[in-house]
C-alpha cells in the first residue's frame, strides 16, 4: 500500500523540488536520530521524557522504517539532484541531527554517491565537513581526476593523482561502485586471485619466522579486517605458507598492479565505507612498510621505489568463499614479507 508520505515525495520527485525533498530527508533523518536517543532511555521517561515506557521492539521497528526511508531519499538526492542541493546533505544548516555524515549510506556511502556524479571543481566551493570533502576528493582521484593542483593536500600526504600502479590497476578493476539512480549499484566483487588463470602448482617452502609487532602489519589487518595477516623474514611463500590451506597450492607471481584493485576493495568493509577508504588505508601499509610511521612523513620515492621492487604472490584456496583475498608481500630489500589471507560471503 502506497502511503501519502511516499506518493507525495514521488511528486516532489516527478516535478524536480529538490529542495523540498531536502527537507523532507532533513526531517527524516532528526526523527532516526531521536528514534536511536530514544532507545537509549527505554528503561527511563519514554519517548517525550515523561510518558510511557516504548517497547523496545516498538523503537527497534520505527528505527528501520525511518531508517530505510531516510537512506534512499539521502541517496536519489545525492544520485539526482543538483549539486548545489546534494551537497547540502553534509551541511548542520537544517538543525540538530539534520546532516548526514561520513557513515550514512544506502547501497553505499552518499559522499561516494555524490562524488560519482561531479566532478570536484563543481563540488569543492560546496562541500563543508572537512571528512567529507576529504573522501569525495579521494574518490575522484580514484575515478581518475587530477586534484595535485586543485585541491588542499591530503591531511596523510595520500597523493590527489593516481601513482601509475594505481592507474594500471584501476583499469583492471575500478573499485568504485557504480551507482544506479532508484538504489543500489553495479560493482565488481575484485577478488584474489579472482581465477586459476596464470596459475600452476606450487610446493611452498617451510613457513617463515613470524615477526610480531610490526606496524604493517598493523596497517593490513586494518585494511583487510576480515582476514589474518602475518609478518615473517623470507620471501613472500615463506610468508604465504604461514596461512595457506597447506603445502601444496594453486599460486604463482603477479605484478603490484594486478592486485591493487583487491587491496583497495578489502578496505570497503560494509556499504559504510567506500572505495576511498582503502586507497587511504592501503598507502598507509605501504607507507609503513617503507618504516614511514604516516604517510604524511614518508617520501613518496621510497613508496614508488618499494612498490617496484615488491614481489606479489597469491594463491587458491579450495574453501574460498564469495568474497577472498590471497597475498603475500614481499620487500627484497629488507627480506621481509606481509601475507594477508582471507575469505567471507558477502
Amino acid at each position: 500500500m502506497i502511503t501519502y508520505e511516499e506518493h507525495r515525495l514521488r511528486s516532489l520527485v516527478d516535478e524536480g523540488r529538490w529542495i523540498e525533498l531536502l527537507g523532507a530527508y532533513r526531517q527524516a533523518r532528526a526523527a532516526a536520530v531521536a528514534l536511536d536517543l530514544a532507545e537509549g532511555d527505554l528503561t527511563g521517561r519514554g519517548l517525550a521524557g515523561g510518558g510511557a515506557k516504548v517497547p523496545a521492539w516498538a523503537v527497534a521497528a520505527a528505527q528501520t522504517r525511518a531508517g530505510i526511508a531516510t537512506a534512499a531519499l539521502g541517496h536519489l538526492i545525492a544520485y539526482a539532484a543538483p549539486p548545489e542541493v546534494a551537497a547540502r546533505l553534509f551541511d548542520a544548516d537544517g538543525g540538530p541531527g539534520t546532516a548526514a555524515g561520513a557513515a550514512d549510506h544506502d547501497a553505499g556511502p552518499l559522499w561516494e554517491v555524490l562524488a560519482t556524479r561531479h566532478t570536484w571543481r563543481r563540488l569543492a566551493p560546496l562541500l563543508g565537513p572537512p571528512p567529507v570533502r576529504r573522501l569525495v576528493a579521494q574518490t575522484r582521484v580514484l575515478l581518475g581526476e587530477d586534484l595535485s593542483r586543485g585541491a588542499e593536500p591530503d591531511p596523510e600526504g595520500v597523493p590527489l593523482l593516481l601513482e601509475p600502479w594505481e592507474s594500471v590497476g584501476r583499469a583492471e578493476g575500478m573499485p568504485v561502485r557504480d551507482y544506479l539512480r532508484q538504489g543500489g549499484s553495479r560493482s565488481a566483487l575484485l577478488t584474489l586471485p579472482a581465477s586459476r588463470e596464470g596459475l600452476a602448482r606450487v610446493e611452498l617452502p617451510e613457513p617463515g619466522a613470524r615477526l610480531p609487532g610490526q606496524p604493517a602489519t598493523r596497517a593490513l589487518a586494518e585494511l583487510a579486517g576480515w582476514a589474518r595477516t602475518v609478518c615473517v623474514r623470507g620471501p613472500a611463500a615463506a610468508a604465504a605458507a604461514q596461512l595457506a590451506p597447506g603445502p601444496l597450492v594453486t599460486g604463482g607471481y603477479l605484478p603490484f598492479a594486478l592486485a591493487w584493485p583487491a587491496l583497495v576493495q578489502a578496505g570497503i568493509a560494509d556499504r559504510a565505507h567506500g572505495a576511498a577508504h582503502g586507497r587511504l588505508a592501503l598507502w598507509r601499509v605501504l607507507t609503513a612498510m617503507t618504516g614511514a610511521q604516516r604517510p604524511e612523513s614518508a617520501d613518496r620515492a621510497e613508496v614508488r621505489a618499494l612498490v617496484a621492487r615488491m614481489r606479489c604472490f597469491t594463491w587458491d584456496d579450495p574453501a574460498d568463499r564469495l568474497r577472498h583475498l590471497h597475498l603475500a608481500l614481499e620487500d627484497p630489500a629488507t627480506g621481509l614479507s606481509w601475507a594477508v589471507s582471507g575469505s567471507e560471503e558477502v
